[in-house]
């Protein structure tokens, strides 16, 4: 029988409350060099460790405005914390980051990470930041800092949640405003998203996981073959902003862009419309992944809210004057990334209609 007088004269650790302040030391040392793997932006100044991270404003900029942005991955955690993948949900994390800034014609200069852990796995962190440190790379934009924090008691042992900061800097002339700029006779020119990015997961897990009962392990969808259902779902995001920033160094004509996250096409589009007009979006413009139709069919959606509430394959719309829309399509494609003319603006009081 435990004597309770001596259980109150032992001494209570840090580490007995659940917080390992050395398994906190060591996943830093775990990812310092997949930071520095990111510090080479002109501007960046120094690496992790001090109180508050640095970073220079690049020279030549005449009237500068810092736009920022900070977002997570949502319920997508669930899966990579289901199968013990977590090497992709970094990108998606600074997908939503940076491609959230590049619609105001920002360029992303910066970006730190608060990781909310159970218990400390420098493994697990450190997989974790494999995958921002690839996002950040192709962003073009330096890590200057971020957290860790453990939450005993908050968050069961391999439990994670992640959020993201980025700043971004864009010319007060440059600076695009949607609302103000859209019109009658503009053109939507829509980015495709092989995959659900990083919206919808507590439908799509419901669906297939719940209510279809399906594995993670088991292929996607029939004739998948070895690519499984939880390969799609942990897909990386595709990072729009450097497709996005070459389009508007070319010069042409943009007057806005919509990053279709949660809420998808009819929540997103209304965000950058002028009051006077409506945008006329076309559904067989483009093909749609297989990811939705299993979706759909596994938890019985209905069309309208599967369109409030996934991106159906466009992660980015950009609204382009009719005459540019061949430009800007081929110099999208010069960068890799498919797209398509989906729809256009018609006189009205900014509502979209998916026909």
């Amino acid at each position: 029988m435990s004597d309770p007088a001596a259980q109150r004269r032992e001494s209570l650790t840090y580490a007995a409350a659940g917080v390992d302040i050395d398994g906190a030391e060591a996943a830093v040392d775990a990812i310092r060099e997949l930071v520095d793997s990111t510090t080479g932006v002109p501007g960046a100044i120094g690496s992790i460790g001090g109180f508050g991270g640095l970073f220079e404003l690049p020279a030549g900029y005449r009237n500068p405005i810092l736009v920022s942005s900070t977002d997570g991955v949502g319920t997508k955690m669930a899966v990579a914390v289901a199968t013990g993948r977590f090497d992709t949900v970094g990108i998606d994390l600074v997908a939503m980051c940076v491609d959230d800034l590049v619609c105001c014609g920002a360029k992303p200069l910066f970006f730190l990470d608060y990781q909310l852990v159970g218990r400390i796995d420098p493994d697990q962190v450190r997989a974790v930041m494999v995958g921002i440190a690839e996002g950040c790379r192709q962003a073009g934009v330096a890590i200057v800092g971020g957290e860790m924090a453990e939450h005993p008691g908050l968050l069961a042992p391999g439990e994670i949640d992640v959020a993201g900061f980025a700043v971004g800097i864009v010319e007060r002339d440059s600076l695009i405003d949607g609302p103000a700029r859209t019109k009658p006779g503009d053109v939507l020119v829509g980015l495709a998203s092989p995959g659900l990015r990083s919206n919808g997961y507590s439908l799509a897990r419901a669906a297939l996981l719940d209510r279809a009962a399906r594995s993670l392990d088991e292929p996607a969808w029939e004739g998948a073959g070895d690519h499984s259902l939880a390969d799609e779902l942990l897909r990386p995001s595709v990072i729009y902003a450097p497709t996005i920033l070459d389009v508007l160094a070319s010069g042409v004509e943009v007057h806005a862009l919509a990053h279709i996250t949660g809420g998808g096409l009819p929540g997103n589009l209304p965000r950058v419309l002028s009051g006077d007009v409506d945008a006329i979006v076309e559904r067989s413009s483009w093909p749609t992944p297989r990811i939705f139709a299993e979706i759909q069919e596994a938890g019985g959606v209905s069309d309208e809210e599967m369109a409030r509430v996934f991106n159906l394959g466009l992660g980015m719309v950009l609204v382009v004057a009719q005459d540019h829309a061949q430009q800007v399509a081929d110099l999208i494609g010069a960068a890799g990334v498919e797209s398509y003319v989906v729809g256009r603006l018609i006189p009205g009081s900014g509502r979209v209609s998916l026909i």
